[in-house]
């Protein structure tokens, strides 16, 4: 690739990291401190852990992207470790996807059981799960399905007292059989199957009802839907960007490296890492409580940056809009239905 466009390339990448960390911790300040009560809902658990997956994707998977294209010269191991830690994150992400769908699936098809099968601490191991099974899944490589030419490559050189490790590249030590047969058919394939089933069986059971229902209960039963929507979006959004890395994959995998341009294979990086990116814009337009909270997240740095540029007037004003906007908010949230559906 040109010189220019490996240059777009990283200033591309920074953005995105940038990106990630800002919008992602501004979910997790959202969920965390500006929503009520936040955490008697395990969606809203599971959101976070997706956000902070999320998150360490800017902090950690950008920069090892772009270390890990021959900018570094380490052993095989530890550039195997290294690029294993995009790998967990990946299924960190897909496994919080999962849960999201099969909580919503549980809450609609059991709502009479589902405050009694969805509690905090079931919600907590059910993360833990989650987070358990991203570093087995993502770090596999570690335990023998690795590239062996990169190992072979190792021991031979190591024989030679001026040995100089070669250039880190993801697919120096990650084997291509493992990323397409293992990482993609059965950790992010498989799992987008079930995502997809659930959401089809949430979506027809929710127009079911709508026909059959009262026009009390098709309200709550719309918010229901929309909801739906917007969690299903972001499983679209992500199939959509990560799917055709995935394929490159297959094609470099089944017909060599001509199969695939470089500037083609740093587009579908870029592509998988904006994914990231995006979900805080799209909780921001399509879910009522995460907006309202960041807009109370904003209101109240604006009011900090005001009162530490001496501007006391603009401070009080400011700070007793937002107490009159909490209390209404408050005397809302008490007449409202529970969880997510209140707004």
């Amino acid at each position: 690739m040109a010189e220019w466009s490996w240059v777009a390339y990283t200033a591309l990448e920074v953005l995105i990291a940038l990106a990630c960390c800002l919008g992602n911790v501004l979910v997790v300040c959202a969920v965390c401190i500006g929503i009520r009560d936040s955490f008697r809902e395990p969606t809203f658990f599971f959101i976070v852990s997706l956000a902070v997956a999320d998150f360490l994707v800017g902090v950690a998977a950008v920069p090892l992207a772009v270390l890990l294209d021959g900018w570094v010269s380490v052993t095989p191991d530890l550039c195997l470790l290294l690029s294993c830690v995009v790998l967990v994150l990946t299924q960190a992400s897909v496994l919080s996807l999962l849960a999201i769908a099969v909580d919503r699936y549980l809450r609609l098809h059991t709502p009479l059981r589902y405050k009694a099968l969805a509690t905090q601490r079931r919600t907590l191991m059910a993360l833990s799960v989650c987070w358990t099974l991203s570093c087995l899944l993502g770090f596999t490589p570690l335990f023998g399905w690795r590239n062996q030419s990169s190992l072979a490559s190792d021991s031979t050189n190591t024989t030679s007292s001026s040995f100089i490790p070669p250039p880190c590249t993801f697919l120096s030590v990650i084997s291509l059989p493992f990323m397409v047969y293992f990482n993609f058919l059965g950790c992010v394939m498989a799992p987008l199957l079930v995502m997809t089933l659930l959401y089809i069986r949430i979506f027809w059971s929710l127009q079911g009802r709508l026909k059959e229902s009262c026009p009390q209960a098709q309200a709550s039963l719309l918010r229901e839907k929309r909801l739906a929507c917007s969690l299903a979006l972001v499983l679209i959004l992500f199939a959509g960007c990560w799917i055709p890395l995935h394929l490159m994959n297959c094609l470099l995998l089944f017909h060599g490296p001509q199969a695939v341009t470089r500037g083609t294979l740093y587009t579908g990086i870029l592509l998988s890492h904006a994914n990231s990116a995006v979900n805080p814009v799209v909780y921001a337009c399509r879910i009522p409580k995460i907006r309202q909270a960041y807009s109370q997240i904003w209101r109240h740095f604006i009011v900090r940056l005001n009162c530490c540029h001496g501007d006391k007037q603009v401070c009080q004003s400011i700070t007793i809009s937002q107490d009159n906007a909490t209390e209404t908010s408050g005397s809302n949230k008490r007449t409202a239905a529970f969880g997510l559906n209140e707004t």
